[in-house]
């Protein structure tokens, strides 16, 4: 039975190493950060916009279409790195179907971008 649960002890090691990391990070801060509040830091902050104001008003759209471009070309290059490491290591077939598809997978993205360059997406005025 001891050998059987000497197997888990690096599971146990790594968790409390994990939660004494998380404690130490959670407490620290507020230990050492230095501490001057004022209005302009306790007061809420979303997007830009005044917490306080009417939620019907009118707001530009092309922030959030441009953070949406963001976040789909940063997982594009999420996705293509690994590709191009083990793209050498595949076989030859292999490599032509993942290839191709990699080509397909970027020319979507890529009708995408145009689509909203020509709808003027990314023009600001």
């Amino acid at each position: 039975m001891n050998a059987f649960l000497l197997q888990y002890l690096p599971i146990v090691i790594f968790l409390a190493i994990a939660a004494a990391l998380g404690i130490v990070f959670t407490i620290l801060p507020t230990i050492i950060a230095p501490k001057a509040p004022d209005a302009e830091k306790l007061s809420t902050y979303e997007c830009g916009f005044n917490a306080f104001d009417d939620a019907r008003i009118k707001f530009d759209v092309r922030f959030y279409l441009v953070s949406i471009l963001f976040i789909i070309f940063d997982l594009e290059v999420a996705f293509l790195f690994p590709w191009a490491v083990s793209l050498l290591k595949l076989p030859h077939d292999t490599a032509v179907y993942a290839f191709w598809s990699m080509m397909g997978f970027l020319g979507v993205l890529t009708v995408g971008f145009i689509y909203e360059w020509k709808k003027g997406a990314l023009e600001w005025e």
